[in-house]
């Protein structure tokens, strides 16, 4: 019969898509250690180092967003090309999921070959969630873009539509906009 420990690590798992860490189980004031024996007696899976999932949570197609933010530690947040497929901001279709990492922060875990790694110290208005998970804001996201090779006619359109829906300050679009011509 699973005990209080099991049960409170269980609504953290609810909170981030099924998906509990060592760092988690610390805070709880537990022992790391009883998500390894969670796991040799077969109740929850091994994701990869310190990262376990409670398989009775159902998984959701947002589930490798937020193992990504994860993975490092907890420190990444969804940015560049994944932000601005995630907020709808154009057409773009990255093969990777992108996250930014603090600039002094280099993760030594194995698993990360899907992952685009990118460095950047973001300030606490930097980012924002979209539905649980850490991700750059809207204009971050584009700055990156526009810093990156981001094709332009999807950063036009990117700019276009954070400024059609009002998820931008209307000055930091017309800065981007200038970066972008500067750019070409």
């Amino acid at each position: 019969m699973p005990g209080r420990i099991w049960e409170v690590a269980f609504d953290v798992a609810t909170e981030q898509y099924g998906f509990i860490t060592f760092a988690d189980v610390r805070r709880l004031g537990a022992d790391p250690a009883r998500l390894r024996r969670w796991h040799h007696a077969d109740r929850i899976d091994r994701i990869g180092h310190g990262i376990y999932r409670f398989r009775q949570i159902s998984m959701t197609r947002l589930d490798p967003y937020m193992l990504a933010t994860l993975w490092p530690a907890g420190r990444g947040v969804l940015s560049h090309d994944t932000a601005l497929e995630l907020h709808e901001l154009c057409d773009i279709n990255p093969d990777k999921i992108h996250l930014v990492l603090p600039v002094f922060y280099r993760p030594r875990r194995k698993g990360g070959d899907q992952y685009v790694l990118h460095y950047e110290d973001l300030k606490e208005n930097d980012f924002s969630w979209h539905e649980g998970i850490r991700i750059v804001a809207p204009a971050v996201a584009i700055r990156q873009a526009v810093c990156a090779s981001v094709p332009s006619h999807l950063i036009r359109q990117a700019i276009d539509k954070a400024r059609r829906l009002g998820l931008a300050p209307k000055q930091d679009l017309n800065s981007l906009t200038t970066r972008l011509e500067e750019r070409l």
